[in-house]
């Protein structure tokens, strides 16, 4: 999968496009530094530092392993651990030797690692940086400028550190926001693909069996007409609270339609599946919405198939609601399992099922 997207090009999911942002920003803050590394190499060298030289050409050669690997292979060469490692070394050893004209390094250097790494292991690996920078700088500068040198590093690592943490904040609420339901904080479809496709996967690489539930509530259109929107929305609000109230914290609840429901339930057989859309329509029809709407739905299983991907397996889930509705609404119906399944000698689900749906 490709997580470099080229320019104007859209990732499929948001949690994707924030991962092809972050790829894109390792990849320009290890390109500029290359590009502003390479020429102390020779510098340093006819200044007859030759262990320093040695030192920025493997940041070099780093630098351009994490974009080769990045353009060419779509991964990030080692996690990014040898940027801290060799920039912490290199300014300190500069510093040691070139006075203040390496001290001047440690600052980008810094305030790179919050945007390379994890922010526990960056903020770990600027205590550490902070702490050998200022005792070269004890070391090697008067008293008073260590003290300047040490607290502006520190300063600058705090606000890189503050920064980074509320651009992280950002994207996930900003991920949450694109792939949840406003109205009732139900997952949306922008995640439906991988999620189902997870599920596929668990399928056919572990014999892990999952299975879906349609759920759409019958003549919503009537409660618009005679309620009102305001009165339909808070029926969709509840609706989606008495769902969550009978589900497992595995169980993932999708709105994927203006009435429509899904819950993917992992590690269930069709059976108790089966078992679970009756207590969910039960749970819906047992009591008013809003004190005098009354209300039925009408629901379908499908167990995933070995083989089929999940556009058809939620198609089957589909199908099988279009029969529950044409039979009269109220009801569920179960998919029936995809003929190649049948001929390859797949097993209804048995009685004695070992992951039961809780209630």
């Amino acid at each position: 999968m490709n997580y470099m997207p080229t320019p104007g090009s859209l990732a499929p999911t948001p949690t994707l496009a924030v991962l092809g942002f972050k790829r894109q920003l390792v990849y320009h803050l290890h390109f500029w530094a290359f590009v502003a590394v390479a020429p102390l190499v020779l510098v340093q060298w006819q200044q007859g530092h030759e262990l320093l030289a040695g030192l920025l050409v493997l940041f070099c050669v780093n630098a351009l392993l994490v974009i080769a690997f990045l353009r060419f292979r779509q991964t990030y060469f080692l996690k990014g651990r040898l940027f801290p490692l060799l920039a912490v070394v290199c300014a300190a050893y500069s510093t040691s030797i070139n006075g203040h004209a390496g001290l001047y390094w440690s600052y980008p250097a810094a305030t790179a690692l919050f945007f390379l790494l994890p922010l526990r292991e960056a903020i770990a690996s600027n205590v550490v940086f902070v702490v050998i920078m200022a005792v070269v700088s004890f070391v090697k500068f008067p008293e008073a400028d260590f003290w300047r040198i040490t607290f502006s590093l520190g300063l600058t690592c705090l606000f890189a550190m503050i920064f980074a943490w509320l651009v992280g904040k950002l994207q996930q609420e900003l991920t949450r926001l694109a792939t949840t339901d406003p109205l009732t904080g139900c997952l949306n479809r922008t995640q439906l693909s991988d999620i189902l496709n997870s599920h596929i996967q668990m399928r056919e690489r572990y014999e892990r069996v999952s299975s879906l539930i349609l759920i759409d509530l019958d003549y919503f259109k009537t409660i618009n007409d005679q309620w009102g929107h305001l009165a339909g929305d808070r029926v969709l609000t509840e609706m989606a609270r008495r769902l969550r109230k009978r589900l497992r914290e595995s169980d993932q609840l999708f709105r994927i339609g203006g009435e429509e429901f899904m819950i993917v339930l992992p590690e269930t057989r069709q059976k108790d599946a089966d078992s679970l859309a009756h207590q969910l329509l039960s749970s819906i029809s047992a009591r008013p919405f809003l004190d005098d709407i009354s209300l039925t739905a009408s629901a379908s299983v499908a167990e995933v198939s070995q083989g089929e991907t999940w556009s058809i397996w939620l198609k089957r889930a589909d199908q099988a609601l279009y029969e529950a509705k044409s039979r009269g609404r109220n009801q569920v119906v179960t998919a029936p399992r995809p003929i190649h399944s049948q001929e390859q000698g797949q097993a209804p689900a048995r009685d004695d099922a070992s992951d039961p749906v809780s209630g």
